[in-house]
């Protein structure tokens, strides 16, 4: 079996490894497995970390690592103003739009600068996280709760990655082909959410 393959399965068990652990509802209201679970909660906040994956994938060289690490400390910043009860107007349709807008990158192929795209996952991160701090049960930790999606959104940004990088290893026209049939099911899915059919 081929590294890349086995990583892939790797990763995908990872990332399904949450839905057992939710089985067993005595475990729910552990501050880190609280926070672990809660971006496996919504197909939104799913598609937009795996997204961002893709997108780094896409872009290779240093936006490998770089873009997915500023979602990640971004969305603990946005998490932060959550957990404080600060005010983010808009957070639902910004979390709908990143799953659009990151659905057309990767059906466009675009290949922005590593700072555009560190720019442009940012901005959405913010949101993602906000509505993970906002959303922390009352009698959770902090620190763990953060921890736990930060857990999580590394793990889904890491499959995004490795699909990425696995279709990145077909010739030239199938890979155009899997990573634009990507990028119209993530942005049909974002649609969906923008006008709220999803």
């Amino acid at each position: 079996m081929p590294p890349t393959v086995f990583r892939l399965f790797v990763t995908i068990a990872l990332v399904l490894a949450p839905s057992v652990a939710f089985a067993h509802p005595g475990h729910g209201g552990h501050s880190l497995l609280a926070g672990f679970l809660h971006p496996f909660s919504g197909i939104d906040h799913l598609l937009a970390m795996t997204a961002v994956g893709l997108i780094a994938a896409q872009l290779g060289g240093r936006a490998l690592w770089a873009v997915p690490t500023t979602f990640v400390a971004v969305m603990a910043l946005g998490g932060m103003f959550g957990a404080a009860g600060l005010s983010l107007p808009f957070t639902e349709t910004a979390i709908a739009l990143s799953v659009l807008v990151f659905g057309l990158v990767i059906l466009s192929g675009m290949t922005p600068p590593a700072l555009a795209a560190m720019a442009l996952v940012g901005v959405f991160a913010i949101f993602h996280g906000y509505a993970h701090g906002v959303e922390m049960p009352v009698d959770s930790s902090g620190m763990l709760y953060g921890g736990g999606f930060v857990v999580a959104t590394a793990l889904l940004h890491s499959f995004g990655i490795t699909l990425g990088l696995a279709v990145r290893r077909f010739d030239e026209a199938p890979r155009r082909r899997v990573m634009q049939a990507c990028g119209i099911a993530i942005g049909l899915v974002g649609t969906g959410l923008v006008i709220g059919l999803v």
